[in-house]
């Protein structure tokens, strides 16, 4: 198997790097968990300047049809480099996707441009309280009122509710069938009277959690997305794309070089243990690397990778959980100060990611529910 990237792909590598040496010289203080945490429309709109947003998109709908391959070089780099790009990265990675298949002529009329361009915001409500992650058993209710649905429930981990324009909704359309079989999905406007937002704030003190209630929302019936009911096999689509992306392996990428420099420097590189200890999170993180190209690969070939992106995620974050704790042994006590702390290594970087670290394996999907995903779907296991 020949693993080269062709000319085209190195050159335009290539061109990535060069553009985020002159728009970010200084990567952010704390660059981990850019995708996550590094909100900022001005420096989407760059990228969308450049066609960046939207690179796979079909031409017609303003889009660079670009490969899979392209797109996640081009994502690699920004992560790589810490870029603030949590404005466009849910529209971008998922729910443009998501309209270009499922959406009507109008919807994608209405929505695929102010993604490109950087100018409409996502969040995604699906999450909720007491759902777990048993998605398909979400409480919040649509029911039709003539030309209307009114809008009932509660969302939770709602990534930058407080700043989206749209919420990629998902609710219960039909209560008196299996649940998988009647939620349907909606695109709500997050100015719509009887919505309340309430912050939540993590472990590390940021906010980009929130709780989102929906009392009596009337939304028009042209916010439905697909088929009526038909939500949860929309939904299956969708999570691939989430799940099996480079941000699942790259979200705490900088502490790898943070930490290598740190053992050089200090002169730790001369201990054989962490010596090896260094060598196999390299390994690791050039064994998640490669399973995210293959689902790279594989979604350019036109194949659905259930299994492969399930398999991707779970490997990948789990990695990124034994990055930041191979971190915090390393760098000692004052690794473990957070940031602000007088005598904080790096910034309070390291403390920063051990905490958030127990999200990792739980945000798009837990772990457990991903091996039942490969073991059903990849391996042909029964259900058990």
């Amino acid at each position: 198997m020949d693993f080269r990237f062709t000319p085209e792909q190195e050159a335009f590598r290539q061109e990535v790097r060069a553009f985020l040496r002159q728009e970010l010289p200084e990567p952010p203080p704390i660059p981990e968990d850019a995708w996550i945490i590094g909100f900022d429309r001005a420096f989407s709109k760059k990228l969308a300047a450049r066609g960046w947003i939207g690179l796979t998109w079909p031409k017609e709908y303003g889009g660079q049809g670009r490969s899979y391959l392209d797109r996640l070089i081009l994502t690699e780099e920004l992560l790589r480099h810490g870029a603030p790009v949590a404005a466009h990265w849910i529209g971008d990675r998922q729910m443009g996707p998501a309209i270009l298949r499922f959406g009507t002529p109008q919807q994608k009329a209405k929505y695929l441009p102010g993604i490109i361009s950087g100018d409409l915001v996502f969040c995604i409500g699906m999450s909720e309280p007491g759902a777990g992650s048993d998605l398909a058993g979400l409480q919040t209710r649509a029911v039709e009122e003539g030309d209307y649905y009114v809008l009932n429930g509660q969302k939770i981990w709602t990534s930058f509710a407080h700043l989206a324009d749209y919420c990629y909704l998902v609710a219960r359309t039909n209560p008196d069938v299996p649940k998988h079989k009647g939620i349907s999905e909606f695109i709500v406007d997050m100015k719509t009277p009887g919505i309340t937002i309430k912050p939540i704030v993590d472990m590390t003190g940021a906010h980009h959690f929130n709780e989102v209630f929906f009392d009596q929302v009337r939304i028009p019936k042209d916010c439905l997305v697909g088929e009526k009911d038909r939500g949860w096999y929309q939904i299956a689509t969708q999570l691939d794309y989430e799940r099996s992306g480079i941000e699942r392996l790259m979200s705490n990428y900088p502490l790898m070089g943070l930490l290598t420099e740190h053992v050089k420097r200090t002169g730790l590189a001369r201990r054989e243990t962490v010596r090896h200890r260094l060598a196999q999170l390299h390994i690791e993180f050039a064994m998640g690397r490669f399973l995210v190209y293959k689902v790279a690969w594989l979604l350019s070939q036109g194949v659905v990778p259930n299994a492969e992106a399930a398999a991707a995620k779970a490997f990948c974050t789990e990695f990124e959980q034994r990055l930041a704790q191979a971190a915090s042994e390393l760098l000692g006590g004052y690794g473990l100060l957070l940031p602000g702390s007088p005598r904080a290594l790096y910034n309070g970087r390291v403390a920063r990611n051990v905490l958030y670290a127990p999200a990792y394996t739980i945000q798009g999907g837990t772990s457990t529910i991903l091996r039942n995903i490969i073991a059903q779907r990849g391996l042909g296991l029964p259900p058990g």
